[in-house]
């Protein structure tokens, strides 16, 4: 999303005339998650994907037009095999996106907004109102009464442009409308207020989605689709120990939208020279760092916690804290040797059996890894795998569903 980003705060600051799609539904193997957007400007430059390069050629016709006649447009790819197959939904998975022309301040004004919060790592929310589908052949341009489609933009009050929120933090906390800024407007008074309530708890938990009402914004009602795509601040990934392997795994972890702080006790080590790629180093006893972080709330389930100093003064500390925190993922590097230390040394020191098995130790899947980047990559693999509950086997092995 970061190329996308400053290309389309760019493209608004000069003023470019350009559509924005967005995934707003989801069936199937699709490729990429509702919230995927895309751009194309009126020469016909591109950013962004919806579906890694399936649907992108139509998409970008129907963008094109979106922007000539300045209505927008909803269509859905993929309603059969072969409709997907003429698309390029080769895999069977079925799309649904949202084409907006952005020409005047309604819309400009709340995309802005939603893009420096995704460029700060703040907490927000952009609502776009869906037009009517016609149910005719996939691709089919929506019918709309609203020429130019409409944006509403949401944020805690208390998010201020410039400030990102503290990392780590997945969720706001959810409130009352007056609790939440915004820009833009759905049409109706009631109906801004009712979303904005509706997407500050999405915010919170972190969703995006369809939620209908009817015109005047009435919760029960129904004929009024509103799609809420949600940005959260990233998870974190804090790793102990300025080591080499260190190093490839706060690479890898950025590569993959991670916000990466790499601590260790030891000044001559822990140097931002030595990790490019980290978010954050700090000198500092990893155990007391960690203890700090978790006075300040900013563990939560989605952190990742990878102890990489295999030496059992550094290890036991932080990884009792880490045992006893809400940590989502905490790994050990080290041999089984060391490994069986550490965790005779944390009995030792008053850690539960429950505790002990949190710790994924010796961190990693068997891929044979022995360089620093392919260990980096055992250790991701182990973390996905955690987190989407998948079973590691090789999908030539399995059947059904890919993408559960």
């Amino acid at each position: 999303m970061a190329e996308l980003e400053q290309t389309l705060l760019d493209w608004l600051q000069s003023g470019r005339r350009f559509s924005v799609a967005v995934v707003v539904e989801t069936w199937s193997s699709a490729p990429r998650p509702a919230g995927a957007m895309m751009a194309v400007a009126s020469d016909g430059q591109t950013v962004g994907s919806l579906s890694g390069g399936c649907v992108e050629s139509a998409v970008h016709e129907l963008a094109l037009e979106v922007l000539a006649t300045g209505q927008a447009g909803l269509a859905h790819y993929g309603t059969s095999d072969d409709e997907a197959y003429a698309v390029g939904l080769a895999c069977g998975g079925q799309i649904e996106a949202l084409v907006i022309p952005i020409v005047d301040e309604t819309t400009t004004v709340p995309l802005a907004g939603y893009l420096r919060a995704l460029e700060e790592s703040r907490p927000a929310a952009l609502a776009l109102e869906l037009p009517v589908i016609r149910e005719t052949s996939a691709g089919d341009l929506g019918d709309t009464d609203d020429p130019t489609g409409r944006i509403l933009f949401i944020e805690p009050a208390g998010s201020a442009a410039g400030v990102p929120a503290a990392a780590g933090r997945r969720s706001a906390t959810g409130g009352t409308e007056a609790e939440w800024r915004t820009s833009g407007t759905l049409g109706h008074p009631r109906l801004d207020e009712h979303v904005t309530t509706d997407a500050g708890a999405m915010i919170a938990q972190g969703r995006t989605g369809v939620r209908e009402y009817d015109s005047t914004g009435k919760r029960l009602g129904a004929g009024t689709r509103i799609f809420v795509t949600t940005s959260v601040p990233p998870s974190r990934l804090i790793i102990f120990g300025a080591i080499d392997y260190a190093a490839a795994l706060s690479q890898l972890g950025k590569f993959l939208g991670y916000q990466v702080t790499v601590c260790d006790a030891r000044p001559i080590f822990a140097t931002p020279e030595r990790f490019p790629d980290a978010h954050e180093v700090i000198v500092s006893w990893p155990h007391r760092y960690l203890d700090d972080e978790v006075r300040a709330g900013r563990i939560d389930s989605s952190t990742v916690i990878a102890v990489l100093t295999h030496d059992l003064k550094f290890d036991v500390p932080v990884l009792l804290e880490a045992a006893r925190s809400k940590a989502g993922y905490i790994g050990a590097l080290g041999s089984r040797r060391t490994h069986t230390l550490r965790v005779e040394a944390m009995a030792q020191a008053g850690a539960s059996t429950a505790e002990i098995d949190r710790i994924h130790g010796p961190i990693g899947l068997d891929l044979g890894a022995r360089s620093p980047e392919a260990t980096a990559v055992s250790i991701f693999a182990e973390v996905l795998l955690e987190f989407a509950r998948g079973s590691g086997r090789s999908l030539r092995n399995t059947t059904g569903p890919i993408h559960s």
